[in-house]
């Protein structure tokens, strides 16, 4: 008899945290605290956990390592039953989780379960992770993770993935560079963009609101900081964007105003890439090859690659790497 085939594993709330390795430790660590606005949670030899504005624990967890790369991505789900429940699930689709289902040994505690991705990205899923006080929101400084963008050989197959295991619903595309998925009411948590090489294209971080957005911008630039693409808007999403990059040469983003979808009423549409309205407020500009060049980023093997895995060498720069999603059309009237 033909078994149907396994739904999502669970359903995820947020995105909860990113953790990100350097070899650039210390600077990176200094740099998201004095000058990008996050606070130390916690710390040991070769660790930080930042946090944001909100009660989430820590938002960003910086790894010490040879290799410039993603660490993880986690989501939060409501209960240890669902992350049980993902256990479940996830063997019968033949993934078998690299830790867990179980208690979490790490900074914040949490019950929850990680695994890998097609490309080798580690996930984790959690819940029960320990909250810590809100900071208050007057300050131009970040509430938490809102989106990761991440660079993929196969747009078709990331999407499907992160679509039928995870549960994320596709909220838009740009083309077929990229594409916008949601896990809640937010336009994107993750993104995905076609690429030569899996990489992490960049990690943005909400603040809240447009007024918050360029003070943030203001506190840059009395460090010293300017952006390196923006301020703008962006079409899918309708959130404002500047983007810098952080001393290990990873791409962070100030964001704000994330478009907010209403789940019966929403309809997924194609955005043309047109390169004059690849910022909707036409004050950023098109991306410098510089920022580009970042966003492309080094091929990453996946944090449970082995360390000696052969260095693939500096990567030549995409045509298409970094480019903005832009107007939009009728999805009839464009292919995905």
């Amino acid at each position: 008899m033909h078994q149907p085939p396994p739904g999502p594993i669970a359903r995820l709330r947020s995105l909860r945290y990113v953790e990100l390795h350097t070899p650039a430790f210390t600077e990176a660590a200094d740099f998201y605290e004095d000058v990008w606005g996050l606070e130390t949670v916690e710390s040991d030899t070769g660790a930080r956990w930042l946090r944001g504005t909100s009660d989430e624990h820590h938002v960003l967890h910086l790894t010490e390592r040879d290799r410039v790369g993603l660490g993880r991505i986690a989501f939060a789900v409501a209960t240890p039953a669902e992350v049980d429940r993902a256990a479940r699930q996830l063997e019968a689709r033949s993934i078998v989780p690299v830790t867990g289902p179980g208690p979490l040994d790490q900074a914040g505690g949490g019950y929850g379960l990680r695994f890998t991705d097609p490309e080798g990205r580690l996930i984790e899923i959690s819940a029960q992770v320990e909250a810590v006080a809100p900071r208050g929101r007057d300050g131009a400084v970040p509430v938490g993770v809102t989106h990761a963008v991440l660079n993929t050989t196969d747009i078709d197959a990331a999407v499907a993935f992160y679509r039928d295991v995870l549960g994320l619903r596709v909220s838009d595309w740009s083309e077929h560079q990229m594409a916008f998925l949601r896990c809640n009411s937010d336009h994107h948590c993750i993104a995905f963009n076609q690429a030569e090489w899996t990489s992490l294209n960049h990690v943005a971080y909400e603040m809240t609101s447009v007024d918050h957005f360029m003070r943030g911008l203001g506190r840059l630039r009395h460090h010293g900081i300017t952006p390196q693409w923006g301020p703008g808007r962006h079409g899918p999403g309708n959130n404002t964007f500047s983007y810098f990059t952080d001393p290990s040469g990873l791409v962070c983003e100030y964001t704000s105003e994330v478009a907010q979808i209403v789940e019966d009423a929403w309809v997924a549409r194609v955005w043309r890439r047109v390169p004059e309205l690849s910022d909707l407020w036409g004050t950023a500009g098109p991306p410098s090859k510089d920022i580009r060049c970042s966003m492309a980023g080094s091929p990453d093997p996946g944090p449970l690659a082995p360390v000696d895995a052969p260095d693939p060498g500096p990567p030549a720069l995409p045509d298409t790497q970094g480019a903005a999603p832009l107007a939009p059309v009728d999805a009839q009237e464009a292919t995905a």
